[in-house]
Order: structure tokens, then C-alpha cells, then sequence
């Protein structure tokens, strides 16, 4: 099917513009979506930042998804721009998208021949279990599930409906997933966790006799770990999003709506409140807090909990504002380095004048 300026507008509910006010273009055809430097001719693209409007004037893209408080500041230097304005342009190019690109379908329904499921697991009704998947004892899977080819699902575990497991993912035994969750390649939830008493010279594992929960709507990227619990399960809250690469410690305790950037690391028994947002690589120590809708920026080490609402960064971890003055003494190091110097040197030369005249004056004065 083609498509045109004008379906396109009227799809997103947009109103067309032409940056140097020509005559709009609305029959013009629409062969592509990309981003703003990769678009061609004929291709639309979308800029959701007044911050980025600089970056239109090297793009080659037909016409552009904006928002309708931008278009004044886009004129004759765009010519033949056609502007499509909208309230949310991203929510637009993401309606746009599927117009050009290929969406997959999920797995074919039923259950593959070389599965193995256990013969006291439950299955819910119209899911998908791909070849090599392994179902264990007692599993209970609900409704619309896909179970992806070489997935592992240990005794125990219970899955809500509509949850989507990735190939080669691995769950031991009683994990418990709610509904709508994404479980990506090779993530691991319900590992030991890392628990060990020192007696007698070396090292005796604490047995992990807890579970691990996932609320429903959280996203687990690829190569994610979650430990299982020493005592009471680890729980990641519902509406959670958790990129690839990130380790969750034993007993940790993760809030609602919580989005962690890829290699972020948690020891054990950490808790967060709602909406904690954690740059990546971001560390933090056992036992530590992190209060509801506070952020943890890039690489930083956190060793102590942080209030509500707060953003810290750096390393050890503090308030924005107190490591920016860190950051701006450090810099003046250098130069406060010559200072001190100078200054020695000046006291130095102070002292041996008033080496000198010290006794003179002495003298005179008896």
C-alpha cells in the first residue's frame, strides 16, 4: 500500500505545514521512516526536543513529525520541509513506524513436539512452547505465554498470562512472574545468591532458600541477573524496566515503575522506593536505600542511602550540586598548586629579609 503526506497526517491526526510556506505537498509520496541524519528523499523522521532543531538543517528527510510550538522556528532555511505538527511526535513516529518496517509475528501457537514438559505442569490456554524449551514439576504457565525455543522454566515456577520468554532464559525453581512480563535471551532469575559464612579458614555457603518475584509489566533485558533470596524472595516491583546486563543481588527489594540502565549492579538486600531511575554501570552497596523517584547518574558508586527525590552522582555518590563543586575544585587544583608555590617561595624571601633586619633593629634599640 502507498503512502502519502496526507494518509500519514491523517493517521497521527496532524496538520501539514510547509517550512518556507510553499504550496503543501499532500499527494507527495512517503517511502520510509528513519532518524534525522540517516533519513533520505522521501522518508519521514520526527524531532521530539526544541534542543535538536539544529540537527534539521543537515537532514535529507522529506517531511518531519514536530510539535506545533517548533514550527515557528523552522523557516526558509528548510526548504520543502513539510511539517507534520502534533501534540506528542514521538507517540506519532511510533504509530508511523510499522507503516515500513516488518513486525513479527509471536510463536506460532501450540506446543513443539521436542519440548520437554513435565507431566504435573499446567499450561494455560493458546500459548507457545518452541523446540528444546524445558518445563519442569509443578510449573503453572497462564494464558497467551510464549515459551521461546531452548527457554528453561524450573520446578515451581508460575508465570501470569501473557509473559514472553526469550531463548536460552533460565528460571530455577519458584520464580514467580505476574502478567505481561518480558523475560530477554539469556537472563537468569532465581540464581543462588551470593551468601557465604567464613569459620574455620574457609568459605560455607549459606543455603538461598528464598524465591524471587516479578511483578506484572516488568521488562528484563538480555544477560540480566536476578538472585533469588536467602530468606524472603527478591522482588522487582510492577511496571519495572530492566536493561541488559544488570545484576540484582539476594533480598533486594525493587519499587514500582524503576528503570536501570544496562550494567547496573545491586549487592544484596538493597531497596528502592517508585520510580527510581539509575544511569548505567551505576553501583550500589548491600543494604543501602534509594528513596521514591531519586537518580543515580552514569558510573557512580552509591554507599549510602539516598532521600527522595534526590540525584546524586559521582564517585562515592552524593548530591548533584555537591560533587558539581567537587568537580570545579578539582579542576583548580593546578593552578592552586602554582599559587601555594608562589606563595612559599614569597613567604620564604619575607622570612630571610626579616632575618636580616631583625638583629640590626635589635641592636639599635639596646
Amino acid at each position: 500500500m502507498a503512502h502519502t503526506i496526507e494518509s500519514i497526517a491523517t493517521l497521527i491526526g496532524a496538520e501539514i505545514v510547509m517550512a518556507d510556506g510553499s504550496t503543501v505537498r499532500l499527494a507527495e509520496s512517503v517511502v520510509g521512516a528513519a532518524a534525522i541524519e540517516q533519513a533520505t528523499a522521501g522518508e519521514i523522521t520526527f524531532l521530539s526536543e526544541d534542543r535538536h532543531i539544529s540537527r534539521l538543517k543537515d537532514t535529507r528527510a522529506s517531511a518531519v513529525v514536530i510539535h506545533p510550538s517548533q514550527t515557528a522556528r523552522i523557516g526558509a532555511d528548510y526548504p520543502r520541509l513539510v511539517l507534520l505538527t502534533v501534540e506528542d511526535p514521538q507517540a506519532a513516529f511510533l504509530q508511523i513506524l510499522p507503516l515500513f518496517r516488518t513486525i513479527r509475528t509471536r510463536l506460532k501457537r501450540g506446543i513443539s513436539p521436542s519440548a520437554f514438559i513435565s507431566s504435573t505442569a499446567r499450561i494455560g490456554e493458546n500459548c507457545a512452547v518452541g523446540p528444546g524449551a524445558y518445563i519442569g514439576d509443578d510449573v503453572v504457565i497462564g494464558d497467551d505465554c510464549d515459551i521461546h525455543p531452548g527457554a528453561s522454566l524450573g520446578a515451581g515456577c508460575r508465570l501470569g498470562r501473557d509473559c514472553q520468554i526469550y531463548s536460552n532464559a533460565v528460571l530455577y525453581h519458584e520464580v514467580s512472574l505476574g502478567d505481561r512480563v518480558i523475560i530477554h535471551a539469556n537472563a537468569v532469575l532465581g540464581a543462588d545468591g551470593f551468601g557465604y559464612r567464613f569459620e574455620q579458614g574457609r568459605f560455607i555457603k549459606v543455603p538461598q532458600l528464598g524465591g524471587v518475584i516479578i511483578e506484572s509489566d516488568v521488562e528484563i533485558g538480555a544477560g540480566a541477573t536476578i538472585d533469588r533470596g536467602a530468606v524472603d524472595a527478591t522482588v522487582i516491583g510492577a511496571g519495572t524496566k530492566i536493561d541488559n546486563m544488570v545484576m540484582i543481588g539476594h533480598n533486594c527489594r525493587i519499587g514500582r515503575n524503576n528503570v536501570f540502565a544496562a550494567q547496573v549492579g545491586l549487592a544484596g538486600s538493597c531497596s528502592t522506593g517508585d520510580y527510581v531511575r539509575l544511569g548505567g554501570q551505576v553501583g550500589v552497596k548491600d543494604h543501602t536505600h534509594m528513596g521514591t523517584g531519586c537518580m543515580v547518574g552514569a558510573k557512580a558508586g552509591v554507599h549510602r542511602n539516598i532521600p527522595d527525590g534526590e540525584t546524586w552522582i559521582g564517585y562515592p555518590a552524593s548530591p548533584e550540586a555537591e560533587q558539581k563543586r567537587l568537580v570545579f575544585t578539582l579542576k583548580r587544583v593546578p593552578e592552586m598548586r602554582d599559587d601555594l608555590r608562589a606563595l612559599t617561595k614569597r613567604l620564604s624571601e619575607l622570612e630571610a629579609k626579616l632575618a636580616e633586619v631583625a638583629p640590626k633593629e635589635l641592636k639599635a634599640a639596646g
